[in-house]
């Protein structure tokens, strides 16, 4: 969970440290708001979760879809951090959430892989759960590793 030096609600500036994580593999502000969880990380696998509470409910008063693809894309960013050296930057460039089935009620899981880095791209997978254990979306991303860090330039 991130330290923040300021009050979530303050613009976003980069003048000043706002917030900052309690180590390389950690939820950002962001990931704390949704309630995010880091079950396990290690080798190019993570797994997290977060409760399904009312905030994150859509108007039909199921999972937001863009509450789960945060979750996914998450997870895959905590997988790729346990492969990569401490301060690596890199981003996600291309996401697609296929959803599978509603999530009603509970916490909310999704497993995620990667691969090592072909050059600067990283392909990740997850698979989000319900807690029933039911498959309700599967993702899959493309991340890429900034220039200047030594990966295939």
């Amino acid at each position: 969970m991130s330290i923040l030096f300021v009050d979530g609600d303050t613009p976003r500036s980069d003048s000043q440290a706002q917030f900052e994580l309690k180590g390389w593999i950690d939820t950002a502000p962001f990931e704390d708001l949704c309630g995010i969880v880091i079950e396990e990380t290690g080798q190019g696998r993570a797994v997290l979760s977060m409760p399904f509470v009312v905030k994150l409910a859509q108007g039909g008063g199921v999972a937001h879809g863009g509450a789960l693809t945060t979750l996914a894309d998450t997870a895959v960013a905590m997988a790729i951090k346990s492969l990569l050296p401490e301060g690596t930057i890199f981003a996600t460039t291309e996401l697609t959430t296929r959803f599978l089935a509603p999530v009603r009620k509970g916490a909310i899981r999704a497993t995620a892989v990667v691969a090592f880095p072909l050059g600067r791209t990283l392909h990740g997978e997850a698979t989000i759960t319900d807690e029933d254990g039911r498959e309700v979306a599967r993702f899959t991303s493309v991340f890429r590793i900034a220039r200047g860090q030594g990966y295939g330039e």
